[in-house]
């Protein structure tokens, strides 16, 4: 696949990540850009240079949260879904129509890879938890959940955004190294403890 299709694919789906939602103030277009982002980012770090594995990454990036224009709960394979709908038009062949499914689904928690790159879209998902703005993304979050019914108060979403930070864990080399001491720092300014 060629930089032009990846282009024309992605113009596609950023068209149609414009009518999501308004209350999804987390699971917006700007989160699906910075994931698009991340995932080159660490890629790059990860020494992922052959192209066509950056192009799977990329699709699987852009469609990742496209879910949510159908359904919260489960929008990963209903992003699957979506994705498979537009994959014949797009030209994709079946192998990687397989494996963009996988890295798709891959990003649903709990968060378990199997491979390098599905490590390296689920730490570009999560990648705001060990950044400096993490704090204005969860209060995205906080939000969104409280609209949805997530959490039923701001006392449930602190103990679960708690016990998820101290769950979580990076799956790449290069994330476990450049956002896991800033995420430990936010751990010791939420719940006053060092892990």
């Amino acid at each position: 696949m060629t930089a032009e299709s990846y282009r024309r694919i992605r113009s596609s789906v950023m068209s149609r990540l414009k009518d999501l939602s308004p209350h999804l103030t987390y699971h917006c277009l700007n989160h699906t850009v910075d994931v698009e982002e991340q995932c080159l980012r660490i890629a790059k770090a990860e020494g992922i240079k052959d192209p066509h594995q950056l192009f799977l990454l990329k699709i699987a990036a852009i469609y990742h949260d496209t879910g949510f224009l159908v359904k919260y709960r489960e929008h990963e394979a209903a992003g699957c879904k979506l994705f498979d709908e537009d994959a014949e038009d797009f030209g994709i062949p079946d192998d990687d129509q397989e494996i963009i499914r996988e890295l798709i689904m891959a990003t649903k928690l709990p968060q378990k890879p199997k491979n390098l790159l599905e490590k390296v879209i689920c730490d570009a998902d999560l990648d705001y938890l060990g950044r400096e703005d993490f704090f204005e993304i969860a209060e995205t979050l906080h939000q969104e959940f409280l609209f949805y019914g997530i959490v039923p108060d701001d006392a449930a979403w602190e103990n679960l955004q708690n016990n998820f930070l101290l769950s979580h864990s990076y799956h790449t080399e290069s994330s476990r190294r450049l956002r896991e001491p800033v995420k430990q720092e936010h751990i010791k300014k939420l719940t006053g403890h060092k892990v």
